[in-house]
């Protein structure tokens, strides 16, 4: 027989209840701003819930009352400093993080509502109607609710995809030297979600201040938690992770306050993350003015039970007990919150113009401007405007043969020597002398603390690096190893990172790098070698980088440390070992959103990026045709050069777009369409394009040739061009015409 040991977790998982001792022990004050901030949540939710049966609010309005005592009893202690995010049910979260900023010293019962809070009430209910004076401008609505400025860094519509952002605020309150901590918001199918359950590996490992809030309202739309796992107590999911949990009744604010202040100590002393499981329950549908019951997922007599439980009547049951409050007192506050709510959805809607009785609209000078559509995308490049800029054929200084890699290693040795912001994270590049391919070589051993191997977790790591640039105090490099990782990642890169500026206002700097390498020709298969910049191109944004120079990608990627916008660094492995000019001086821009003519001439205009434009000019010679070569390197449809390519157009009158990948997944796709758009009367043929064949490579030798444009492709792709002439060069045939 074999010897058995019961093991023993390694961190500890308490149930938590409050005792009358607790309720007579604890602050009068501090039970005071509970019940105040309890009834105005209440308050404005069932204002909300009433616009939106008048169909005032556009979209879903996911009221979270019944949920109240969770937010309120975690959050009313902490500061401004500390920083929350929440999830598409968030108002509760966000009302209480704001209350506690225009009140950092609690509320007074007998005056409850002061101007700021008055403010506060205004400013959310317009964010949720979607109108201009929202802390948002409108555009983030019900479910991204953000002040920075109150440590609310923003409510998300993704199920768990607010978790790896609030684990990089973490990480940068932490490295920033402060004791402040986050909280991360998420319901009780998150718990099932692979970014929360990554996040909690990496927030254990790396020791943040960060606390995994579980709000388990026991239902996922109309799904039980019982039927979807077979640990329904969610907080278990930290014992795997070796982080303590507290499991708490969410419709009792005290239990879930003493809960959070054993947490924030533990945080706060710097002894890693923490987990609060509280138990709530919302009293409507998922979104929307009716009971659960009314769709049959929920009997009449579950909801009636844990109404008779409501967090409002608790506090005042007990502050009553205590000789706090009476019932004359518990009416007013409920009065002065009600009419406050009333009276800031009273400056934002008005009476129906034709005189329908009770029929109320937005007040229509209070929408945004539609000119406002896309503003905020990314930035104005403000920050660049007397960057020192330096093409390589006007640079005079000493400069050195070597590989493009060692340019990689180089420039980021370099600026992060001189920006102490700049900290690197990605599998592998601590380690292996600068990662798999060397592009990190030194920065470890140079600066500790700095260069960060993550757990194989792309979705936590790319979401901690979001929240590190939304942060702004720190400017995260991000490595995947291969671009197909970022389907692993494609919230956090797409729903998240590319879209946080625009969708919170258009004011938020993001000031991220990720770099990736196209690795096509090197036997990895068909889950590693794709080409993504077709895929960010046409993904709102992103910036999009890539050079065919050593010389060139010092400049890139310098811009790209300067500037405030999520940059996709592309990087290629055939030009890793490529000699090139490496220039003394490191400090240089690349002209931003300026192409290169590597090439001039006047039968075909020929653009392309990466490796393929060395392929490009081997393929021109070979084939004997005068090309005009555009090496892009600004590659996002808001930094390309229109400019260079719509003169060498004018000249050619005709177009071969160059790509090495497959054609789902192109590039060229939407920039032949674009093109067409603009330059259609100068064209006199089609744009023709070189990629790939559909597939992706292969892992056989002869598939993957098969599967990928070289030279030989772009040589056919330009006699198409000279086919498409006649025969004769674009030159010869406008000649003899």
């Amino acid at each position: 027989m074999p010897r058995e040991k019961r093991l023993q977790p390694g961190s500890s998982w308490v149930e938590l209840r409050t005792t009358p001792s607790d309720w007579k022990n604890a602050d009068p004050a501090l039970l005071s701003t509970m019940l105040g901030q309890l009834h105005l949540i209440r308050a404005f939710e069932e204002e909300v819930l009433d616009l939106a049966g008048a169909g005032l609010v556009h979209g879903p309005a996911h009221s979270s009352i019944g949920q109240e005592g969770g937010a309120v009893g975690s959050i009313v202690a902490l500061r401004s400093s500390d920083g929350v995010n929440g999830s598409h049910r968030g108002h509760h979260q966000f009302l209480a993080k704001a209350l506690a900023h225009v009140a950092p010293d609690g509320l007074d019962l007998a005056a409850l509502v002061t101007p700021a809070v008055q403010t506060v009430l205004q400013r959310t209910l317009a964010e949720i109607l979607g109108l201009a004076q929202g802390y948002c401008r409108g555009r983030g609505g019900s479910m991204h609710l953000q002040w920075f400025e109150a440590g609310a860094l923003g409510t998300n519509a993704i199920v768990g995809g607010g978790v790896p952002l609030g684990a990089g605020n973490a990480w940068a309150q932490k490295h920033a030297g402060t004791t402040d901590l986050t909280v991360s918001y998420f319901g009780d199918g998150a718990t099932n979600i692979g970014s929360v359950l990554e996040s909690m590996n990496l927030a254990a490992a790396w020791k943040l201040p960060f606390c995994f809030f579980i709000e388990n309202n026991l239902y996922a739309v109309s799904t039980k938690v019982d039927e979807v796992t077979a640990e329904p107590r969610l907080s278990a999911r930290a014992l795997g992770f070796n982080i303590p949990a507290w499991r708490v009744d969410g419709m009792d604010p005290l239990a879930v306050h003493l809960a959070m202040e054993k947490a924030t100590e533990r945080m706060r002393a710097g002894d890693g993350p923490a987990v609060i499981e509280a138990e709530v329950y919302r009293y409507f549908h998922q979104n929307g003015p009716y009971p659960g019951s009314a769709f049959g997922y929920r009997s009449k007599e579950e909801e009636a039970e844990w109404r008779a439980r409501d967090p409002l009547l608790r506090v005042a049951k007990e502050m009553t007990a205590l000789g706090l409050i009476d019932d004359e007192g518990v009416a007013a506050v409920r009065a002065q919150a009600q009419d406050a709510v009333r009276r800031a959805s009273a400056e934002l809607t008005e009476a129906d113009p034709e005189g329908k009785a009770g029929v109320r609209r937005i007040r229509p000078d209070l929408w945004p401007d539609p000119g406002f559509v896309d503003v905020g995308i990314r930035g104005d490049l403000s920050e660049i405007q007397d960057a020192r800029t330096q093409e390589q054929d006007a640079y005079a200084g000493e400069s050195a043969q070597g590989k493009f890699v060692d340019a990689v290693a180089a420039v980021m040795d370099r600026r992060m020597g001189e920006d102490e912001r700049i900290v690197v994270l990605g599998e592998d590049i601590h380690r292996l002398k600068g990662g798999t391919n060397g592009a990190t070589k030194g920065l470890a051993e140079k600066y500790p603390g700095r260069v960060l191997g993550t757990p194989i977790s792309e979705n936590a790591f790319a979401g901690l690096g979001g929240g590190i640039a939304l942060d702004t105090r720190f400017r995260p490099v991000v490595e995947f190893m291969y671009p197909d990782f970022m389907w692993v990642a494609a919230d956090q890169v797409f729903n998240q990172i590319g879209k946080a500026r625009h969708m919170f206002g258009g004011d938020n700097a993001v000031p991220l790098v990720l770099r990736t390498k196209i690795a096509m020709g090197s036997g990895y298969g068909s889950q590693h070698l794709m080409d993504p910049a077709g895929i960010f191109a046409t993904s709102p944004g992103w910036r999009i980088m890539a050079a065919s120079t050593p010389y060139d990608y010092i400049g890139l990627m310098n811009a790209a440390l300067a500037i405030d916008d999520p940059v996709l660094m592309i990087e290629h492995v055939d030009l890793y070992a490529e000699s090139g000019s490496i220039p003394e001086d490191l400090d240089y821009q690349i002209p931003f959103g300026k192409a290169a003519v590597r090439r001039e001439g006047s039968d075909v205009t020929v653009i392309s990026y990466l490796s393929m434009v060395g392929e490009s000019a081997r393929a021109i010679e070979q084939a004997g045709i005068d090309a005009e070569l555009i090496d892009l390197r600004f590659l996002d449809r808001a930094s390309i050069d229109w400019d260079t390519i719509g003169r060498s157009i004018e000249k050619t009158n005709a177009v071969l777009i160059v790509e090495q990948g497959a054609q789902g997944t192109s590039y060229g796709a939407w920039l032949a369409d674009e093109i067409q758009r603009r330059y259609f009367d100068w064209l006199d043929q089609p744009v023709q394009r070189v990629t790939g064949s559909e597939a992706s490579p292969s892992i056989s030798k002869v598939l993957e040739r098969a599967a990928i444009a070289r030279a030989d492709e772009v040589v056919a792709g330009l006699e198409r061009v000279r086919a498409g002439f006649g025969g004769a060069s674009a030159a010869a045939a406008r000649k003899g015409a």
